[in-house]
């Protein structure tokens, strides 16, 4: 008999999602995915100075702030044609490089693991036991017998106080959960540990950035960090050594920690290798240049879709290829609501009548979510760590290539096993892995220059506004550890005429297309076993799998300028 249920708010995840999915014979046969909540940014950007964007757009989000920067500044850069100093090139790549490292680990602990860990049965387990499959795995030195024994009494007395904080109302003792106690004992010291690996390594956005979150040292034209090997106020050799040292123990942490507890908890979970597919298309804009030259030529992940799980033919990626929908919506287009809009014609108004809570379920005939529908080709597409690692791998990048040759065989698995819940976790596990090794490339080459007696971090040839065009529009992008991340401008008379960002939660978590094609989240759903659906476990895990940031993914005001909502700041 068919069974509609609701989940909502998904935790464990960065803003306000809702799912909804109609269960038949134990299955999900159809799923709805919406952002119940909204937040303005892009508007306010109109009649603004293109060169202060940046600063306004880290703000989509508490926790995504880097990128944003990023993407903000090549969309100017773009437009205005300004190519930036090598300095720069390697800074951001650091910045960008460490952020992707950090939210890895950080979503792979504190977001995902507790949908294959059972904290509760961790309580169960025997610290020599324990520690001796620790041992068997990895030569990470806090895995001894009284090691796990404090970790197990410290989660014990925790779990005795009745004040269970992120460990509340979770769906222990399942009949999903199928790890033995020890793995689950292991997986909670990892997951403390991560706690205090993930405050020190991201010092590092402290010395290049000012601080962390929102850097301040980003910069159209380059970086506002000072290399002078001879000032203290300035990116010298003692901070390239800290830098380095910062860089050696976070690699080590996902070499020796991540990796291994991945493909510890992997094997008892190999069926979800065959669940959560989705649509199959996959898209990656492709970052991290590798040398100064212009274009996307020279990207360490390189820029490409795969349609149809095709991994023997990954096919060039056009931006000018995309378009947003409003269909099931709650916002209004001009041209009608079933037109697509490409991000530089975009409109961020809206009209909304439909329901407000209290209900049972969302109209999802008509307007559902505060999402867009992102389209390529009029076709959903896939972005996040599984999509640049796919588009990477199929191009043959050989560190990528080595890294998912090495997790596949670990785990006895075909490349098609990628195309999963399971393998889009295990991808961010190799995407992590990847960039902690490159970071450190990338640290030789700053110092290197810094050798060579070249300091420059910024190029002022286009700084000021009287030599830009009178119009010019462009597109920034960043593959940002949530994938494939863009913002579009268009600059008229010196001031920004029209901004929009399409992130990657608004590719993954958007509803249905006038065609009636589901979005990412919502086709990965189809097919999920669901074992009782008064604890929607199998939900949690397909939904966390893709990193969900719904404040990211939702940033609008009524253009008219119409209040919307009233907040009491107490």
């Amino acid at each position: 008999m068919a069974q509609r249920i609701a989940v909502d708010p998904i935790t464990r995840i960065e803003g306000h999602l809702r799912i909804e999915a109609r269960l038949d014979g134990g299955k999900i046969a159809e799923a709805w995915s919406s952002s119940t909540a909204f937040r303005g940014i892009e508007t306010i950007l109109k009649g603004r100075d293109p060169r202060d964007a940046h600063h306004f757009t880290q703000r989509f989000c508490g926790v995504c702030t880097t990128v944003h920067s990023m993407a903000s500044i090549r969309a100017v850069e773009d437009a205005l044609k300004i190519q930036i100093p090598d300095n720069a090139r390697l800074i951001r790549n650091l910045i960008m490089g460490i952020q992707n490292v950090q939210d890895h680990v950080i979503h792979f602990y504190h977001l995902h693991a507790l949908d294959w860990v059972d904290i509760v049965s961790a309580l169960k387990a025997d610290p020599a036991k324990t520690a001796q499959i620790a041992q068997s795995i990895s030569d990470w030195p806090n895995s001894s017998p009284e090691y796990f024994q404090q970790v197990r009494d410290r989660i014990a007395a925790f779990a005795g106080t009745g004040r269970l904080g992120p460990f509340q109302n979770a769906y222990w003792g399942h009949p999903a959960y199928k790890l033995p106690p020890e793995v689950n004992l292991i997986g909670v010291a990892h997951y403390l540990e991560a706690l205090e690996w993930q405050k020190d390594v991201i010092r590092i956005h402290a010395i290049l950035g000012s601080k962390n979150p929102h850097p301040q040292t980003f910069l159209v034209g380059g970086m506002a960090i000072p290399v002078d090997p001879d000032s203290q106020n300035a990116l010298n050799a003692d901070k390239i050594a800290l830098i380095r040292k910062l860089l050696r123990k976070a690699r080590a942490f996902v070499e020796q920690v991540y990796i291994p507890d991945l493909l510890a908890v992997a094997p008892a979970y190999l069926d979800w290798a065959g669940i959560g597919g989705g649509t199959g298309n996959y898209l990656s804009y492709g970052d991290f240049p590798m040398d100064n030259s212009p274009g996307t030529g020279s990207l360490f992940f390189p820029r490409g879709i795969i349609m149809g799980k095709d991994l023997a033919n990954v096919q060039p990626m056009d931006e000018k290829k995309i378009s947003e929908y409003v269909t099931h919506s709650w916002y209004s287009y001009s041209k009608g609501d079933n037109a697509g809009l490409h991000p530089y014609d975009g409109e961020t108004s809206h009209k909304y009548t439909g329901p407000r809570p209290p209900y049972e379920f969302l109209d999802t005939d008509g307007k559902y979510s505060w999402v867009k529908s992102p389209r390529y080709l009029d076709q959903p597409m896939e972005v996040g760590p599984l999509a640049r690692v796919l588009v990477a791998y199929g191009k043959g990048v050989p560190e990528v290539k080595a890294a998912v040759d090495f997790v596949l065989g670990k785990l006895g698995a075909p490349a098609s096993a990628l195309f999963s819940t399971l393998g889009r976790t295990a991808a961010r596990g190799v995407d992590c892995l990847v960039l902690a090794q490159k970071n450190e490339q990338w640290l030789d080459q700053l110092a290197n220059n810094m050798g060579r007696g070249i300091y420059e971090t910024f190029n002022k040839e286009k700084w000021d506004p009287s030599t830009w065009p009178r119009e010019a529009q462009g597109f920034g992008y960043h593959e940002a550890p949530r994938g494939a991340l863009g913002h579009w401008i268009r600059i008229e008379h010196g001031q920004i005429a029209n901004y929009q960002a399409v992130v990657p939660s608004t590719w993954n978590a958007g509803p249905r297309d006038p065609k009636g094609q589901p979005g990412p989240y919502e086709a990965a759903l189809v097919g999920t076993p669901i074992a009782d659906p008064q604890k929607p476990l199998e939900i949690l895990r397909t939904i966390h799998s893709f990193d969900p940031c719904l404040a990211c993914a939702v940033h609008v005001l009524d253009g008219t300028g119409t209040e919307i909502v009233k907040v009491r700041a107490l």
